[in-house]
């Protein structure tokens, strides 16, 4: 049967929250105790407990949730982290924190909580297999001949917003994933096999029926686009680069700002 619960500590003397946590059974009078031992590290709920006792006080301690499986408790537990924030004693941001905003950030749209799709960067990565001048013709990303990339470039949704970056060049193009990567022996342009197009890098082909090996395309509408010669970067300015094939732009406004200007756009825009 389900037998967690979820408790909070309260200061009697402002009727703040400072503490919140889960258990079973005592766990919710154990800080107590323990913060009556001299071996008890000085952290700040220990602090709070004991500066509300010399004020002749005790913490006042009341279960909110009961009833609940282990997995239950976790998220009740971070959904009230979340909530209270910094005016808690609690060290650890809780179980399922990439679930919930990021602190301090109700001021701004995040990509994955208040759009449905992501702004992300993608690495071109041109070598022997890969091409941007393939790339912008013909509308399309890639990565693969590894699993960490292919792993990578699988990750992107139809409707995510990606700025591609030229190694050594920088930022070429603004796009839209029209279709989630697969492996190059499955994409069609027009109802033609990408292996029948006249590639520059005809090697992005090659290893086609390995999975492991094969080169995986995502199919993309290009918003705005650029040769490599007229590559959009500002040198030691902080803008965000990655040897990574993708990476999300969510906590880079500086490169967001570079790249609005640079092609002319709002990314708030293209992911409504």
């Amino acid at each position: 049967m389900p037998d967690y619960y979820v408790y909070v500590y309260i200061d009697p003397r402002n009727h703040q929250v400072f503490y919140i946590g889960k258990g079973t059974g005592s766990r919710m009078t154990a800080h107590i105790l323990e913060a009556n031992l001299r071996e008890e590290p000085n952290s700040a709920k220990t602090r709070q407990i004991r500066a509300i006792q010399r004020e002749g006080l005790e913490a006042i301690v009341r279960v909110i949730a009961r009833g609940l499986t282990d997995a239950e408790a976790l998220l009740v537990e971070k959904t009230l982290l979340w909530q209270l924030g910094k005016q808690l004693t609690n060290i650890a941001t809780g179980h399922y924190a990439a679930n919930f905003r990021p602190d301090n950030t109700l001021h701004k749209r995040l990509n994955s909580f208040d759009y449905q799709n992501g702004f992300y960067y993608y690495n071109v990565g041109e070598d022997e297999y890969r091409c941007w001048n393939d790339y912008r013709k013909y509308g399309f990303i890639s990565a693969g001949h590894s699993p960490h990339f292919r792993d990578d470039i699988l990750r992107f949704e139809i409707g995510d917003i990606i700025a591609a970056r030229l190694t050594r060049k920088g930022y070429v193009g603004i796009g839209r994933i029209l279709e989630r990567a697969r492996p190059v022996r499955d994409v069609r342009l027009n109802n033609q096999p990408l292996s029948d197009y006249n590639l520059e890098q005809p090697n992005l082909i090659l290893d086609s029926n390995d999975d492991n090996q094969s080169e995986y395309v995502a199919l993309v509408e290009w918003v705005v686009s650029v040769e490599a010669a007229d590559a959009k970067w500002m040198p030691r300015s902080g803008l965000f680069s990655s040897q990574r094939c993708r990476a999300s732009l969510d906590n880079q406004p500086v490169t967001v700002s570079f790249l609005e200007e640079s092609f002319n756009i709002s990314i708030e825009e293209l992911l409504i």
